[in-house]
């Protein structure tokens, strides 16, 4: 079993497109481009974390249109942690989990990392190492390393696994405001 992460699908918002420059032609060529790439990655067994604004505009207000969309994904368990474009037919759909807010065990060393739609400046155990992965600001900002944006606009796409993050991660910098935070914690 893999967890797997993603965040800001925004299924059926054709505004998305421009606003965050997805290179697809309509919605509908989005939707199927990212069931497609949640095909490719996430097994039977696997969980599928959506971390927020599953599906957004027009057609999300459809019930049947979303619901299709939802039988369409992978992974024998899907878990919804709410962004700020989760609303009543999304929030209706067969979750396995809802929450605001998760805390994930993920990793070589089995730890609970912490779950958002919104990036955040500290979180349960962030000071022994613990990650937050987070969604919402699209393309505008891939994290810290230690809170990493795991949205699609910045992934190809495609969901991530807790690899992906950490090898990312790496390369970022650290939050200016870590050690406000969090003091003689990490460097």
């Amino acid at each position: 079993m893999v967890n797997w992460y993603t965040a800001d699908t925004h299924f059926g918002h054709e505004n998305i497109i421009n606003f965050c420059n997805r290179p697809f032609r309509d919605a509908e060529h989005m939707d199927r481009v990212l069931i497609e790439n949640l095909r490719a990655k996430v097994g039977p067994e696997d969980d599928l974390w959506i971390l927020g604004d599953f599906a957004f505009g027009k057609r999300a207000k459809r019930a049947p249109y979303i619901a299709e969309l939802f039988n369409e994904l992978p992974g024998a368990r899907k878990h919804l942690v709410i962004g700020n474009h989760d609303h009543g037919p999304t929030l209706a759909l067969p979750w396995d989990s809802i929450a605001d807010l998760a805390q994930v065990r993920d990793g070589p060393q089995n730890q609970n990392h912490t779950l958002c739609h919104y990036p955040m400046i500290t979180w349960n155990h962030a000071g022994r190492n613990a990650l937050q992965f987070f969604g919402h600001v699209h393309d505008n900002w891939l994290g810290s390393r230690n809170s990493i944006n795991v949205g699609v606009d910045v992934w190809d796409f495609a969901p991530v696994t807790y690899e992906d993050i950490v090898s990312r991660a790496a390369k970022l910098p650290m939050n200016l405001h870590w050690k406000d935070v969090e003091p003689g914690t990490m460097e």
